[in-house]
């Protein structure tokens, strides 16, 4: 039974939870009992733990039947597929000294992951290595993903980092008992195994936690269930189950990154007698259904199903945005191509943008023309890229609230959209103040110069649309001391840990799209440490030597209680300056709120980079301006080099 249902996010994974089992050889007893109890699923062992290969050979020659968890015909393929999670078994260590374990556990762990494909299981629970030195382990698991359809093996990893003020200092190989941290024991396992899309992560929730920075690493890589055990349970005055602040907060970010909770271990608390078992707003009765004895886990589940429940809904803009979710889209070529209606109206329902620039062109007007001369003069403004016209009717709008008369040129290269701007001339009366000039802003020869040029041509990282080249282009007919909304924007580069778009770009299997920037609404990823400014462009540009060739060096600081991450690319955002106090945004400090124009852009790196505290991260970032098109190139050089992406714009540009 799901925890709940949160308003506009039915289909979350994170609302069904799970238990931990012991072996049993009765799977139909032990499903019911706990399906019965309100889970939704189990972990089970597949594998009588007694079980080993060399004992079944020594004494009948290998021929013996293998002691499984029953046949399949036990369940309906349905309910293993559906209510079964395959626990392989916890004895396995595939990099002992002792060479028969070792072979005995390559044994079982090929048996157990084949019989467990055979039952069509959605995922398996893979053993904790013993350590980073797990070569053997990877191999073996690496041989089985070859061969894999679609079941996802879940790698257990206890979710420990101890604090030591020497983090910065170690190696990655020098986790001993004075130092831990169970991220490198992932890290190594999973590059082993080339970052395998199947191979995810179950994290072994315990009592104590590692530092929020070290926890949000986790957000970035590919986990998909968080286990947690009984003993890491508070217990409340009123003898029920609860957990810590912290823990709590942990909690909502699994449920808001769709990781499963499973529950395991044995009822800790003394609940008291004669009540319904429950203290967190459940209707849940003391007992199960037909008169079943009640689960003795199911006042923890009680628990994290309140917890689930009392999460605030997702708002509006969330709800818009789920569907875009780490889905990786190329970036418009505004210039080459023309835009289609559809793409119009969504950037059209934006509100919140044609708030801001109605707000920068309404100070503008009153810093142009002062009050006594509002009835006589009359401002000349001009919409270069009117689109559809959202901007010309902000900017009339402007001029009603400020009282002050507008002459407007809404200037477009695209016929389409010029079709619909001559339209909406008629239906909202603006045949007197509005002249519509089908034409590309650079070409164009204005009859007058404007006091103000209004523009709408940023990108996710403020250039990459070509902004600067075309507000260039239409500077010309900016009077010499007009006014340009936007006036400056700035782009900002951020590594992050991005798991799931760096295997989305990998499944690609070619250059191309690993040197290719993506607009991306970016969410199971991990932000290693704040954003840095990289380009800034000024407008109007007065400047006789101006070039729109950049090129910036960086330097990251992962924070020392984060411990070391993996990098897999740069998330790009910008900042504009509509006009003085009036800006607009995606830097996550200073995003605008509850604007969903811009998403996020990500450059990714060929060969993700291991970052460590206390070892600066040394990225570099050109812009590159040829006759025909405006590209990026992009590499990082310390702690260790990367190629230079997208060299030359081999991969990807934006034309101009």
């Amino acid at each position: 039974m799901p925890l709940g249902e949160r308003q506009g996010d039915e289909k979350n994974d994170a609302k069904y939870c799970g238990v931990e089992t012991e072996f049993s050889d009765d799977m139909p007893q032990l499903l019911s009992l706990n399906i019965h109890g309100g889970f939704d699923f189990v972990v089970a062992p597949l594998m009588d733990p007694a079980y080993r290969p060399s004992l079944l050979e020594s004494s009948n020659g290998g021929s013996g039947v293998l002691p499984f968890a029953g046949s399949d015909l036990v369940l309906s393929p349905s309910q293993w597929s559906s209510h079964v999670v395959g626990k392989i078994s916890s004895w396995l260590d595939l990099d002992s000294e002792d060479e028969m374990l070792r072979r005995d556990s390559e044994i079982a762990l090929k048996q157990e992951i084949a019989w467990a494909s055979h039952l069509s299981l959605q995922a398996c629970l893979l053993p904790s290595p013993k350590g980073v030195n797990c070569a053997n382990y990877a191999r073996c698991v690496n041989q089985i993903l070859q061969n894999l359809s679609n079941m996802q093996l879940w790698l257990r990893i206890p979710l420990e980092k101890s604090d030591d003020d020497d983090d910065g200092n170690r190696s990655p190989n020098s986790m001993g008992e004075e130092h831990r941290d169970s991220w490198e024991m992932w890290n190594s396992f999973r590059t082993l195994g080339e970052h395998h899309s199947q191979l995810s992560v179950a994290l072994d929730v315990l009592c104590s936690l590692p530092s929020a920075n070290s926890l949000a690493r986790w957000f970035g890589e590919p986990v998909r269930a968080a286990i947690m055990n009984s003993n890491i349970f508070l217990t409340n005055a009123r003898g029920y189950p609860c957990l810590s602040k912290r823990h709590q907060n942990l909690l909502t970010g699994f449920f808001n990154h769709s990781i499963q909770i499973v529950i395991s271990g044995q009822q800790m608390q003394n609940l008291p007698t004669g009540t319904s078992g429950s203290n967190h707003n459940s209707n849940n009765p003391s007992e199960g259904v037909d008169g079943m004895q009640r689960h003795p886990l199911r006042s923890y589940l009680d628990y994290i199903a309140y917890l689930y429940q009392r999460m605030d809904p997702l708002p509006e803009q969330e709800r818009f945005e789920l569907g875009y979710r780490d889905y990786l889209q190329s970036p418009l070529q505004p210039l080459m191509d023309n835009l289609e209606a559809q793409t119009y109206e969504t950037f059209e329902k934006d509100s919140i943008k044609y708030i801001q620039y109605q707000r920068a062109v309404a100070k503008a007007l009153v810093d142009r023309v002062p009050d006594e001369n509002a009835a006589t003069i009359t401002t000349v403004l001009m919409v270069v890229g009117a689109g559809r016209g959202p901007l010309v009717r902000a900017s009339l709008q402007a001029a009603e609230e400020t009282g002050r008369k507008l002459r407007v040129y809404a200037v477009e290269k695209n016929p389409n959209a010029i079709v619909t701007l001559h339209s909406l001339l008629k239906i909202e009366g603006w045949e007197k103040i509005v002249t519509i000039v089908s034409s590309d802003m650079r070409c164009w020869d204005a009859p007058e110069k404007a006091d103000i040029l209004v523009s709408e041509l940023l990108g996710s990282f403020g250039d990459n649309e070509l902004s600067p080249e075309c507000l260039d282009g239409a500077q010309r007919f900016l009077k010499e001391d007009g006014i340009s909304v936007p006036s400056l924007y700035t782009s900002f580069f951020q590594p992050v840990t991005a798991s799931k778009l760096y295997n989305d770009i990998k499944s690609h299997k070619d250059l191309v799209h690993f040197e290719t920037a993506y607009v991306v609404k970016l969410h199971r990823i991990a932000r290693l440490t704040s954003p840095q400014p990289v380009f800034t462009f000024n407008h109007p540009e007065h400047s006789t030597t101006k070039s729109n060739h950049r090129y910036k060096k960086l330097q990251f600081e992962i924070p020392t209680d984060t411990g070391s991450a993996l990098v897999h690319g740069f998330a790009g955002y910008f900042d504009a300056v509509l006009y003085k106090d009036v800006h607009l945004g995606i830097e996550p400090s200073t995003a605008t709120p509850n604007m969903f124009s811009w998403f996020p852009i990500f450059f990714p790196l060929r060969t993700p980079i291991v970052a460590q505290p206390g070892v600066p991260l040394e990225v570099h970032i050109w812009r590159c301006c040829g006759t025909s098109k405006v590209w990026y190139e992009w590499c990082v050089t310390s702690p260790s080099s990367s190629p230079i992406h997208n060299c030359s714009g081999r991969s990807y540009w934006v034309g101009l």
